[in-house]
């Protein structure tokens, strides 16, 4: 099982409800491929306090029926919106890139041999009998051990890191459609319902993969990709496969210090072509780290461990929306880089007063660039 971020109890400061800098940093200008610094900024800079009712335990009853809190990062300026607003604020000149991964039934529940249960958590398959997975258990299992999944044994190989090489004697994605469950994060409380299996999944959702949504895109309906594109704006997918380092907390204390897992991204020449000359929406932290891996690597596929936080130059993307994030994590240091740190705290406190829902079926926010 994914190890979860650190909860609010633990993590969230005493202080007011997003806590002042305590050290100065610097905003580099960068070049493609070139390294970026911020000496000095402490994980605890992004902490925040959270009452436990704003985290959002269901979605709402209609997709695009969420509030939209728009930020101009140039000004600072906060509007409260709908987020069937979004269309009026897209013309001819946009293009608003989706991520069209789909959530996989990433969760096994089974038990050792010796009858202990245990869960796991298959973070990517590597071949159609071969995965590598998290697994929780009272003691690690051991090379050459077999886990049992109803009446499937599923054979250890090994271990990579945090992870679990494990061969399955079947399809993986049968085994995962027959006994998988939805991966919803740790902070939702109940056990994945039927519900949960439509709406943790976008309406444009294509290619397997991802073990964790795209949340930003939980908001949209068909209606509204249609007055989308009724504006003029022009819709473009990518590709990234949600890995289990969105559920990692940042274990260290410098942000510096902190190493991203990798996660796969795809990118076709149509939609380099489709979003050229235009102003780039964002729909997601995981639209915007495949298109600024892309720009930052050269190479429009592969896998990225590409780090984000203040200091960071964007190339590519002018507008984000995106979902409110868990405190200390590495998507709410990436939202700070891009909109400004004391924006985002400005941000989060309005959102804070005025009861927005929180975190993956939460409300969604616009971020003006």
């Amino acid at each position: 099982m994914v190890s979860p971020p650190a909860d609010f109890e633990s993590a969230a400061s005493t202080g007011s409800a997003i806590p002042a800098r305590n050290k100065a940093r610097s905003r580099l200008n960068l070049r493609r491929g070139q390294k970026y610094t911020s000496p000095g900024m402490l994980v605890s800079e992004f902490d925040y306090e959270l009452p436990q009712a704003l985290i959002a335990q269901h979605p709402v009853a209609q997709r695009s029926a969420s509030r939209l809190l728009r930020l101009d990062a140039k000004s600072g300026a906060l509007e409260d919106l709908k987020f069937s607003d979004l269309p009026q604020l897209l013309g001819e000149e946009d293009a608003v890139v989706l991520n069209d991964t789909r959530v996989v039934k990433a969760r096994l529940a089974g038990r050792k041999a010796s009858g202990g249960k245990i869960e796991l958590f298959v973070e990517r398959a590597l071949g159609t009998h071969e995965a590598l997975a998290l697994i929780r258990a009272s003691h690690p299992p051991a090379p050459g051990s077999e886990l049992l999944v109803h009446d499937l044994r599923i054979r250890v190989e090994g271990r990579e890191g945090e992870l679990y090489r494990v061969r399955f004697p079947e399809s993986i994605d049968a085994v995962l459609e027959r006994f998988g469950a939805v991966p919803l994060p740790h902070y939702i409380r109940h056990a994945p319902l039927a519900e949960d299996a439509e709406r943790y999944q976008t309406v444009y959702a294509a290619v397997p993969g991802a073990v964790a949504a795209p949340t930003a895109g939980l908001h949209f309906d068909e209606k509204t990709l249609r007055k989308i594109e009724a504006r003029g704006a022009t819709i473009a997918k990518v590709t990234l496969h949600v890995g289990f380092g969105t559920f990692q907390p940042v274990r260290v204390d410098e942000v510096e210090a902190h190493r991203m897992h990798t996660e796969r991204y795809s990118i076709s020449p149509s939609t380099i072509n489709a979003i050229r000359g235009k102003r780039v929406l964002a729909v997601g932290t995981t639209s915007l780290r495949a298109l600024e891996a892309a720009y930052s690597s050269g190479k429009l596929e592969g896998e990225t461990d590409l780090f984000i936080y203040p200091g960071f130059k964007f190339h590519v993307v002018k507008r984000l929306l995106t979902n409110f994030h868990l405190p200390r994590s590495t998507l709410l240091m990436l939202v700070s880089a891009f909109a400004g740190i004391d924006n985002i705290r400005k941000a989060y406190a309005h959102a804070i007063a005025q009861r927005y829902r929180f975190f993956s079926y939460g409300d969604a926010m616009l971020i003006e660039g």
